[in-house]
């Protein structure tokens, strides 16, 4: 979830105000970006107001590896700034971290932001100012509103290497309380099937909710995960004036029949005045991805 580790940078600046977050981390961690890249369009335009844009993996920013990480970033992130790629609707931040075992991200703070986490490998230890402390694996969740302020680390204390999707959401208001979650789900809660695991607060249908099955968040957002198997074809509807962003974590996935890697991602626009299907069908290997929906931008 997570940080800026480096010193402040221009991009640090530009987010003054509605995104405060900087880290200090061992020397060894400082990195430079292999150049900022083209967000590479392949998509097809389905009608004049839809469109799906494929972002082939090779075509994001990715930190120059250190002793001990590894980034990718979908969006402008620390030491990376395009202005013409900071935010896809709602979504801030989504970066695609590897850590290696027994290192991490130092306490550092954050404040008026919605951060979820989605641990893919390896075991992610978590500890903040809130008093909270715990170790999450593959398929876990974890979330976070920084609100009025709040600190943390981030770290792989396991012998294996830890990845992890960090997601940053913007809040649909800012100086909330802070407060902090996680679930740990099942394969079979996400196999061959969308596991929605997080909504709007404003749409739980009780307070027991906020504690079990579903995250809140404070945003109109949903965010869904599936592990399927090859050939596994699945359906979403994409409502009206609303947009999606996909990440293949891992196989290969076709969306409407575009094809997408491990890592690639997905920008999906829907229609303006009606619904539109998402087909999404996994390939030869399987595929395992991640789906953030939200109002359409």
């Amino acid at each position: 979830m997570l940080r800026h580790f480096l010193q402040p940078t221009p991009f640090v600046s530009h987010l003054t105000g509605s995104l405060r977050a900087a880290a200090a981390a061992p020397s060894k961690s400082q990195f430079t970006p292999r150049g900022i890249r083209p967000r590479f369009a392949s998509a097809s335009l389905e009608s004049s107001d839809m469109s799906l844009k494929h972002i082939p993996a090779k075509n994001l920013t990715v930190s120059t590896p250190t002793s001990w990480l590894e980034s990718r970033f979908h969006f402008s992130f620390a030491e990376y700034y395009n202005p013409a790629n900071t935010e896809f609707g709602v979504l801030r931040v989504l970066n695609d971290d590897l850590v290696k075992p027994r290192k991490g991200f130092g306490t550092h703070p954050h404040r008026d932001m919605e951060i979820c986490t989605y641990v893919v490998d390896g075991k992610l230890t978590h500890k903040d100012s809130m008093g909270t402390a715990e170790s999450l694996g593959r398929g876990s969740v974890q979330y976070m509103s920084a609100g009025t302020g709040v600190t943390h680390s981030e770290m792989n204390d396991d012998n294996e290497l830890l990845r992890f999707l960090q997601i940053w959401i913007k809040p649909n208001a800012r100086g909330l309380k802070p407060n902090y979650g996680s679930r740990v789900w099942r394969k079979e809660d996400r196999h061959n099937q969308l596991q929605h695991v997080v909504t709007d607060f404003k749409k739980l249908e009780c307070a027991e909710d906020q504690h079990t099955g579903v995250i809140p968040i404070h945003q109109d957002v949903n965010m869904y995960v599936s592990e399927a198997d090859q050939g596994v074809s699945q359906t979403f509807t994409l409502q009206k004036k609303r947009q999606a962003y996909l990440v293949c974590i891992e196989g290969n996935l076709s969306v409407n029949g575009t094809n997408m890697s491990a890592r690639d991602a997905m920008e999906v626009r829907g229609k303006k005045d009606s619904e539109f299907q998402l087909e999404l069908k996994a390939d030869t290997s399987g595929a395992h991805f991640f789906m953030i929906e939200m109002a359409l931008a």
